[in-house]
């Protein structure tokens, strides 16, 4: 917006910057807390890169079960480790839309996931045990900006129990286009921190969002760069 334009209509401003957002639920690390609504399912593509080859990947699809209230999911990662390449471990995923944004309060949806034993554990692409993960998440918008935040852990019985927290701030430079950084800690193992951006088109009632970012991780004394890379398409199956 024109700086005139914007110093003459002050209240129009306002409301943009409160207004609702055009993109939501595309965070690459962190979980937002919206589901999907009646009708509308999600496909979402993520690719990361590290500096010595390895790579992982995972293709997850978001299904209302029937509506915004319960979403059903499920993760497929595969990737390269070492020399080795194939499918991970699988997550089915089921999340509960206990409260919708409104006021002064924000969205919250706590997330139960199995963990399917798929990966190969030889290959270091998989635990070789069935296990659970949990995940409590919460949005809330504040004008441009859209602040969440994760608490929960992964179980893999007789393996470890990996408490975890994250969160990410998002600013909207424009209706579809987002500035984003986004951290996440695996309690006393490693930390994350990935800052990038997102950006969307809308056709009709489908929506593409392409996405990028650099996530810098210190583990084990040592910190590693990586490239992250995301593809999401949102369409009806009325």
């Amino acid at each position: 917006m024109l700086p005139a334009l914007a110093s003459a209509q002050p209240a129009a401003v306002t409301r943009a910057a409160s207004s609702k957002w055009e993109i939501t639920d595309n965070s690459f690390l962190v979980e937002e807390s919206f589901n999907q609504e009646s009708g509308v399912f999600q496909n979402i593509f993520t690719w990361t890169r590290s500096r010595n080859g390895e790579w992982m990947a995972s293709f997850t699809q978001e299904w209302p079960a029937p509506d915004i209230t319960h979403q059903f999911s499920y993760t497929v990662p595969f990737g390269r480790v070492g020399n080795h390449q194939g499918v991970g471990d699988v997550l089915l995923n089921y999340r509960y839309q206990l409260l919708q944004e409104h006021g002064r309060y924000p969205a919250i949806s706590p997330r139960i996931s199995v963990i399917l034993p798929t990966g190969r554990e030889s290959d270091g692409l998989g635990s070789g045990v069935t296990g659970l993960q949990f995940n409590m998440s919460a949005s809330k918008q504040f004008g441009d900006l859209y602040l969440h935040a994760n608490a929960g852990a992964t179980w893999l019985p007789d393996i470890e129990n990996l408490p975890h927290v994250a969160g990410s701030a998002i600013w909207r430079l424009s209706p579809m286009l987002n500035l984003l950084v986004e951290a996440f800690v695996e309690i006393n193992e490693a930390t994350t921190l990935s800052p990038g951006f997102r950006r969307g088109w809308n056709f009709g009632d489908r929506q593409l969002v392409i996405g990028v970012a650099v996530p810098v991780t210190r583990a084990a004394g040592s910190t590693s760069t990586a490239l992250l890379t995301y593809f999401s398409y949102e369409l009806p199956f009325r």
